[in-house]
């Protein structure tokens, strides 16, 4: 995953699909988010669970522990091959489970004629509904944003024709598998499994090559998505 996503849908229509019967324990509204071109480093609305119920927080993509500020750019994905075991996302594995919210996610792909150029794709579900991204977060309780506070999306090896448009993907679950996985009760061993066995198969998607403007983080608009 080459780090855009979009999210334009309104929180009450991703909560629709999502179909939980766990109270929210935030105030959220329906109105559009409509962000085509969702960028790392900018605050993004996900989705949190805990034994109360389910929360909406914006928090910022890309998260690493204390000890590795600094040092380089703040991790934006996670390898779900290692995620359960290495020590850099220890403090987040598994209790910090969250979901981003999201209709699609773009990936480019190099011009085999001109390696400066490259085409951009997007990639969605084939029925066009919402997505639901795996994501470890860390989120502070209280109204001001934390420093600490970030969340990653966990990635997958992309198989089959996916593939060739690049060699990894989000790990995206159905809405039930989405309910599991923000569920205060799921063990260590049951989070790994659905991270690495639950994730919707290559067949469920689409991707078409859109406009090189989304390659502009300033660019907006649904034009962004068109073929």
């Amino acid at each position: 995953m080459c780090g855009r996503f979009v999210q334009y849908q309104g929180i009450a229509d991703y909560l629709e699909v999502l179909t939980s019967d766990r109270p929210i324990l935030s105030g959220y509204d329906n109105q559009p988010i409509a962000r085509y071109n969702v960028a790392p480093g900018t605050r993004v609305n996900i989705l949190l669970g805990n034994e109360h119920g389910l929360r909406i927080d914006t928090v910022r993509w890309g998260w690493a522990p204390f000890w590795a500020k600094g040092k380089r750019p703040d991790p934006i994905n996670a390898r779900v091959e290692t995620v359960t075991t290495g020590k850099f996302f220890k403090p987040l594995w598994p209790n910090g489970r969250a979901l981003v919210m999201a209709d699609g996610w773009y990936e480019w792909i190099k011009d085999p004629a001109n390696p400066k150029k490259k085409q951009p794709y997007f990639i969605r579900l084939k029925s066009q509904a919402p997505m639901f991204f795996a994501a470890l977060a860390q989120v502070h309780d209280g109204l001001e944003p934390h420093e600490g506070d970030g969340f990653v999306i966990i990635t997958a090896a992309s198989d089959q024709g996916m593939v060739d448009i690049h060699d990894r993907r989000p790990v995206v679950f159905t809405p039930e598998n989405a309910r599991a996985w923000l569920e205060s009760g799921v063990s260590e061993e049951q989070a790994g499994k659905l991270a690495v066995e639950c994730g919707q198969p290559t067949e469920e998607f689409e991707w078409y090559p859109v406009n090189v403007a989304v390659g502009n983080v300033k660019n907006q608009g649904s034009g962004l998505i068109e073929r």
